[in-house]
């Protein structure tokens, strides 16, 4: 059980993935934790749960699937995306997508009020996509270094969370980040290029992304 510093075991000694229970959701202890390549994950009713989960499921930023229909659509102009615009209105969706397998949202209002404060602070950022004037699609997560740490993603309207994968990805690997974490497999991203690797391995790509300075604050990146 952790205390109230923001420090946390070996990821090493991870019991089926989790490293971790109890603590808070403070800026510091959230930073700490990325920095490990750790991240909260639990539901409403329950201490937070920090996990690491082996393997780790990343995306590629050079490797990112664009499908020909996927190309279609990022030429038609139907879509178009804003950075940092919503942030809480993006998680806001995220937490009322319907998962398989899943009851209820592990986006507590716990959880909104950390990533909000995070995003505050310059750290958690959001992609979001529009249809005109209404927002349809979007992605938020952390970013530390030249590392990306995807939390969640929603879609109003077909292929506009996948429009917004896409997206990041590619402004992400024009800036120089390597990967995207995505945590744990899903086919849906695994469809656009995500795959597992070692926990060892990400630690590795973690340690060297860590090396460049953080872009803090407000994004405000040239998209089409």
């Amino acid at each position: 059980m952790l205390d109230d510093q923001p420090v946390f075991p070996p990821v090493s000694g991870a019991e089926e993935g989790i490293v971790a229970v109890g603590g808070d959701l403070s800026v510091e202890r959230l930073l700490a934790a990325y920095s490990q390549g750790i991240f909260p994950w639990y539901s409403d009713g329950e201490p937070i749960i920090w996990w690491s989960p082996d393997p780790r499921f990343i995306i590629p930023t050079a490797e990112i699937h664009v499908s020909k229909s996927m190309r279609r659509v990022l030429n038609a102009g139907y879509f178009r995306c804003t950075w940092d615009t919503c942030f809480a209105d993006v998680m806001a969706h995220c937490a009322q997508v319907e998962r398989k397998g899943e009851q209820g949202t592990w986006i507590t209002d716990e959880m909104m009020q950390a990533y909000i404060t995070l995003h505050e602070s310059g750290f958690a950022h959001s992609l979001e996509v529009w249809h005109q004037d209404r927002l349809v699609g979007g992605i938020y997560g952390v970013s530390l270094g030249h590392c990306f740490f995807a939390e969640s993603m929603f879609h109003l309207e077909t292929n506009a969370s996948k429009f917004a994968l896409i997206q990041l990805s590619r402004y992400l690997q024009s800036i120089g980040f390597e990967w995207i974490d995505a945590q744990v497999y899903t086919e849906h991203v695994a469809s656009l290029g995500g795959r597992d690797i070692p926990r060892e391995e990400f630690l590795q790509l973690l340690h060297r992304g860590l090396q460049y300075p953080t872009l803090q604050g407000k994004w405000d990146f040239k998209t089409a």
